[in-house]
């Protein structure tokens, strides 16, 4: 794979775009935290029994978070270019993860050590700002997706998906997606074969 995509600063400023206004010096703080990272498709990023320890950023590719229930792997997250992802319960209890984390398609992320991120956010009220906003988001997503999934029928659970997540649903397979949405291939196969 070749050097990331962007640069340390590039992502910088894109997460106090997204997140957070901030100062030449906060974005030469939270420049020189980030760490990036390469992984090859199917690579695992996070191992079940590992301490989640970053708050990882997508600079591109296709990742899935998913654990085990029953011997049977369940997609709990599916993240693309540009979105954040974590094991939050992990990186805040420091214990170890029961949730996997594998990368979909050659992936490059910007890992934001929690350690670091905490040390320069206790004197930098913007970054403090961009921290907040990180784990609002988070939640928010983690939100949307389990009242996706006690709500919804599966013909409007897709149809949401496709409108929030429209370049994951074109690029994770589609086992993945069934998954994530908690029905059978079968019946995710039916739904996108229903008109309208």
């Amino acid at each position: 794979m070749k050097e990331p995509v962007s640069s340390k600063r590039d992502v910088a400023r894109e997460l106090a775009r997204k997140y957070s206004t901030m100062t030449h010096d906060e974005l030469d703080l939270l420049e020189s935290i980030l760490k990036p990272m390469k992984f090859r498709k199917g690579e695992t990023i996070l191992k079940s029994g590992e301490i989640c320890r970053n708050i990882y950023y997508i600079d591109k590719g296709l990742i899935r978070q998913y654990y085990y229930k029953y011997d049977k792997e369940v997609t709990e997250h599916l993240g693309e270019d540009h979105t954040i992802f974590m094991c939050i319960e992990s990186l805040f209890k420091e214990e170890p993860s029961q949730i996997q984390v594998e990368a979909l398609e050659a992936t490059v992320v910007f890992a934001l050590p929690k350690t670091d991120l905490e040390r320069v956010a206790l004197h930098n009220v913007n970054i403090q700002l961009l921290y907040r906003k990180i784990l609002e988001e988070s939640l928010i997503i983690s939100q949307v997706h389990a009242d996706l999934v006690r709500f919804e029928t599966a013909q409007n659970r897709y149809k949401r998906m496709c409108k929030l997540m429209p370049q994951v649903v074109l690029r994770a397979p589609l086992v993945y997606i069934a998954s994530y949405l908690q029905m059978t291939p079968e019946t995710l196969s039916r739904v996108r074969a229903m008109p309208g």
